[in-house]
């Protein structure tokens, strides 16, 4: 670890966002440890997409509303990661509209097997920070975990904390496809024996073998339905 990392350097613009991590503890691999802050769990889960459009129609209304529900980014990057209005380039704008909600799941930054080990790191990196600058701003924050094959162990579970409430998404890939379901499995299980999770809230389907064996261990995991489920559940209870 460097112990100089906050330097301050005149004349040079911060355009890596290091000072969300101001204040932060440091793991030794460099990624800022992420402090789970929750008073309740969530009693709603909508992701970033949604809670942009609940933000445009609410702030007409009423320019201080809230809204109870925990902001989530599952969802494919460009959605949430773009260059003119993402969450990383335009960090302020993200905050004007999260302060609306209860709390967030850190972002889900793509880490994919084929991308280059240090993008893995670094995305790893700025989910932790980004979550890490949002809880001081007073607003709740849950960590996702996101993991991929074993080497990618030594990193992926950094900057959590022990014993804590961690979120995983089940919506978008694994472990729906049969292919990378044993991946997923091996990973949920060195989750469980790094992290030591007292609740795993999953957005998506938690029906699952993994998730019985999380259960049979005490952990509790509670299961929030995606926007996908949920707008389907509403087109079926239109047609009866």
């Amino acid at each position: 670890m460097n112990p100089n990392r906050t330097a301050i350097r005149a004349g040079i613009k911060d355009i890596w966002n290091a000072y969300m991590c101001e204040g932060a503890r440091f793991t030794e691999s460099d990624i800022p440890v992420c402090p789970t802050i929750v008073n309740s769990l969530p009693t709603k889960i909508i992701t970033w997409e949604e809670a942009k459009q609940i933000h445009k129609t609410m702030s007409r209304k009423n320019k201080n509303y809230h809204y109870d529900a925990y902001i989530c980014f599952y969802l494919d990057d460009y959605k949430f990661d773009g260059v003119r209005k993402g969450i990383w380039a335009q960090p302020v704008y993200a905050l004007s509209i999260i302060a609306h909600f209860s709390g967030i799941i850190t972002p889900d930054f793509s880490t994919y097997q084929d991308f280059p080990l240090p993008l893995k790191i670094y995305n790893t990196y700025r989910m932790r920070a980004f979550g890490y600058w949002i809880g001081k701003k007073g607003i709740q924050v849950i960590n996702n975990v996101r993991w991929g094959t074993k080497e990618t162990y030594w990193y992926c579970f950094d900057g959590i904390e022990r014993n804590s409430v961690v979120a995983i998404g089940t919506s978008g890939g694994s472990p729906r496809r049969i292919k990378d379901r044993e991946r997923f499995n091996e990973g949920f299980s060195e989750m469980i024996a790094r992290l030591s999770p007292k609740t795993i809230i999953v957005y998506g389907s938690a029906n699952y073998p993994c998730f019985d064996l999380a259960r049979d261990k005490g952990i509790s995991v509670r299961q929030y339905p995606s926007a996908t489920a949920s707008y389907y559940e509403v087109k079926k209870h239109e047609q009866k």
